[in-house]
């Protein structure tokens, strides 16, 4: 079996606190001991509620934001020991799509304009052919090529993000964290882009981080998930397996919270909102609003382990049983 494009290895993200008056704050342990792998020409999404980590862990996998601790090796070395033209050729490798496809825009620039920039800064072509390109790339996302005479005010949300996409593909990369791209667009125009995203993968052998807290979105793209709660990774399995089979309490509330036309059966409420960071490594971070009928002190008696429960299916629960031919096996966090 081949590498993984991209490995993280206990990533630890630490801000520190805020100061208020002449006292400062705890600091932020916004990602604490991540480890995940992204195969190449997957999509593995990053799902979670909004300050779980998602976002900074994607970051952080770009170099975008420094780590706290851990390393991530793309394709096999580790970017941290990156000399300035590796950096400069790992820019183009590995690129990001922002959330808000109107604040990622230059409004003084044509898009034409942003996109031959793009090619300009990285020296790929020039002239009549950075024209061509620009023309290309339009093509890609689905807009017509008079799109590239225009300002980003001028277009729809969903044409703004087909506008990002084309300005992250004009490098010719291979890697992409898509920070929820779709969260900003009406329903219609979502699934439109998550074709497109989807269609993008094929032609061009793509691999997608996807961080999102959609999980009807996360359904229709991932390949793999990975669920986040307060810096940690809870639950991670195949993407079918998470859906029929979810065993963390926090997984199982979020998938009872999506709407479902003619649901039937008990809701799992998620009550309350998540905590900060402080005490974090006195018991399961999620212990405060668990709905487990069996939760008790041992919950509290240490950060639980994420173990296989199920063949390819890892969770960070003491009360979800391992299948008994699988005791004892654990995974990074």
């Amino acid at each position: 079996m081949s590498e993984p494009l991209v490995v993280a290895d206990r990533l630890s993200k630490v801000y520190p606190g805020a100061r208020t008056g002449l006292r400062r704050r705890q600091p932020v342990r916004a990602v604490e001991d991540v480890s995940l792998a992204v195969e190449r020409g997957e999509t593995l999404a990053l799902v979670g509620e909004s300050g779980c980590g998602k976002t900074t862990t994607g970051r952080l996998l770009l170099r975008l934001e420094n780590p706290t601790g851990g390393s991530v090796r793309y394709a096999g070395r580790d970017i941290a020991g990156f000399d300035r033209e590796e950096r400069r050729d790992f820019r183009r490798r590995a690129q990001i799509i922002f959330q808000d496809p109107f604040g990622s825009l230059n409004p003084r620039l044509t898009v034409g304009s942003a996109l031959r920039e793009v090619l300009t800064v990285h020296g790929l072509v020039r002239g009549d052919s950075a024209d061509a390109r620009v023309t290309e790339l339009l093509d890609l996302v689905g807009l017509d090529s008079s799109a590239a005479r225009r300002y980003p005010h001028e277009f729809s949300g969903g044409q703004r993000q087909r506008i990002g996409v084309a300005r992250a593909l004009a490098v010719e990369p291979e890697f992409i964290v898509a920070d929820e791209p779709v969260s900003a667009l009406d329903v219609s125009v979502q699934a439109q882009v998550l074709n497109l995203f989807q269609e993008l993968q094929r032609r061009l052998d793509l691999t997608y981080l996807f961080v999102a807290h959609d999980l009807a979105a996360v359904r229709q793209v991932s390949d793999r998930v990975a669920v986040m709660y307060m810096g940690r990774i809870v639950e991670r399995a195949p993407a079918r397996e998470l859906f029929e089979h979810p065993v963390h309490p926090y997984t199982r509330a979020l998938l009872a919270a999506v709407p479902t036309i003619g649901r039937r059966g008990r809701r799992l409420p998620l009550a309350g909102e998540v905590a900060d960071s402080e005490g974090l490594e006195t018991g399961c971070s999620f212990y405060p609003r668990c709905l487990h009928p069996d939760k008790d002190e041992e919950c509290r008696g240490g950060v639980p382990s994420l173990v296989r429960k199920r063949p390819g299916h890892f969770a960070r629960c003491v009360k979800v049983e391992p299948q008994s031919s699988l005791d004892g096996v654990s995974a990074p966090a």
